[in-house]
């Protein structure tokens, strides 16, 4: 079975620093690509960034460009989203998620994590 668990959230302030992580397990072979996406209270959830499992090819939502990095250790089967210059509207639920293409929309993504919140105080 899959299993994609999140860890790393928590209150922060706004300016502040902090990195999530994706553990997976039980992942198959076509599971190309991991990334991250983001709730808030009554919003659809959105993409945040993305990598290729091979070459590491990587792909971000605008609004993180610059200060989101992600980072993958395939032999740990994780991938990492360090996230600086937080601002209050980085607020949300983020999950985690596997699929078989790199691409900005959850349809490509067939694995998910529970989540994990992350608040950023003002």
């Amino acid at each position: 079975q899959v299993q994609l668990v999140e860890s790393g959230g928590g209150l922060v302030q706004a300016g502040g620093s902090m990195r999530l992580s994706c553990a997976a397990s039980g992942l198959p072979f076509s599971s190309y690509v991991r990334g991250w996406f983001r709730q808030a209270p009554g919003k659809e959830r959105e993409f945040v960034a993305a990598i290729t499992r091979s070459a590491g090819v990587t792909d971000y939502a605008d609004s993180v460009k610059g200060r989101f990095t992600i980072s993958r250790d395939n032999a740990k089967n994780t991938v990492y989203l360090q996230m600086n210059s937080l601002k209050p509207e980085d607020t949300a639920t983020y999950y985690c998620a596997a699929g078989g293409y790199l691409g900005q929309s959850p349809h490509n993504y067939n694995y998910w994590g529970q989540g994990t919140q992350v608040t950023v105080s003002s």
